[in-house]
């Protein structure tokens, strides 16, 4: 299957004011369990904490 590199970027990172923290990864493209835009909960550095980081374009 076609696989995509994508990025997630931290969500809640702009409203605190600090950096955004963003990670790469891959994801199927064809899959029809990730229609939209992937989120998955990952460490924020800037925050010291996990948080919710969405996928960009």
């Amino acid at each position: 299957m076609a696989q995509e590199i994508i990025t997630l970027e931290c969500t809640e990172a702009k409203a605190a004011g600090v950096p955004a923290s963003r990670y790469m990864t891959t994801r199927n493209k064809k899959s029809p369990r990730t229609p939209n835009r992937l989120e998955k909960k990952k460490y924020n550095p800037f925050m010291k904490r996990h948080t919710l980081h969405r996928e960009t374009k």
